[in-house]
């Protein structure tokens, strides 16, 4: 039996991973990003939004919230909360070091004929047995593999949150996240499954796009060994997003896999 999913959860789904293919961005945006003293805090905002980094469209589910330490345990966010048009959440830095605060997300997109009916269905791929008909006619899935993460320091930063899991598309920083300053040239690498990814296209954006007539994305290419530079003309929140698509999918059932990426960096004043 076909369930249907009308829910904000698949609507926010629908959402991060069509990111490149409609107007909308998904981000995590801290409060701060680069900080000192003891066990301080920060606020992070989630959303989708039609302008970065305002709340004018949807909420980002917090339900795949990830945060890893700078001693690679994971820990939980404090104070959750969903609105109209954001959700939030606060997190104590109880540690020295560098967080990996991530939204991970992993779904699929069926659809089908059912006596002469045209059927669609969105969900995980734990879910996808018990959902879609075993002898479904014209069965068509694609994968959906997406990560949108964000990075804070409390006092001197390190790299060991920073570690690729080797799955989907992952932010190696050749420049530490966390050190990075107008007017300098900062290096990453994308790898996907572990692996550098050449020739993904990247775009990066300075925040206060509402107040902009156009959004000034600078556009990049991954080169062989998936690395690739940018210069930051000023201070401010940054959106780094790339995404590429391929047939290495992880169900038998999937004919497609699309993976997305998304950060938010803070870039600082000389």
């Amino acid at each position: 039996m076909l369930v249907l999913r009308s829910t904000l959860t698949s609507l926010l789904f629908v959402s991060l991973f069509s990111l490149t293919a409609v107007a909308h961005n998904v981000w995590l945006l801290p409060s701060q990003t680069v900080l000192s003293g003891e066990d301080p805090w920060i606020t992070v905002d989630a959303a989708v939004s039609n302008d970065l980094f305002y709340f004018n469209h949807f909420p980002l589910s917090l339900d795949n919230l990830q945060i890893v330490a700078p001693d690679g345990a994971q820990v939980e966010a404090a104070n959750q909360a969903t609105g109209k048009y954001r959700s939030v959440f606060d997190l104590q830095l109880q540690q020295q070091g560098t967080y990996r605060i991530a939204v991970l997300n992993h779904g699929l997109f069926g659809s089908w004929n059912e006596n002469g009916e045209s059927r669609r269905w969105r969900g995980t791929p734990e879910s996808f047995a018990k959902e879609v008909p075993s002898d479904a006619q014209d069965l068509r899935v694609s994968e959906s593999v997406g990560r949108v993460e964000t990075f804070v320091t409390n006092g001197a930063p390190n790299e060991v949150a920073l570690k690729p899991t080797g799955k989907g598309i992952e932010l190696i920083a050749v420049t530490h996240p966390n050190d990075l300053f107008a007017g300098e040239k900062s290096r990453f690498r994308f790898l996907v499954d572990g692996k550098p990814a050449a020739g993904l296209k990247v775009q990066v954006i300075r925040g206060e796009t509402r107040y902009r007539n156009s959004p000034e994305a600078t556009h990049l290419t991954t080169d062989a060994e998936g690395e690739f530079s940018v210069t930051w003309d000023e201070p401010g929140m940054y959106w780094l997003e790339t995404s590429t698509q391929d047939e290495k999918t992880t169900i038998p059932q999937a004919q497609s896999r699309r993976l997305s990426y998304a950060a938010t960096l803070e870039v600082l004043p000389q």
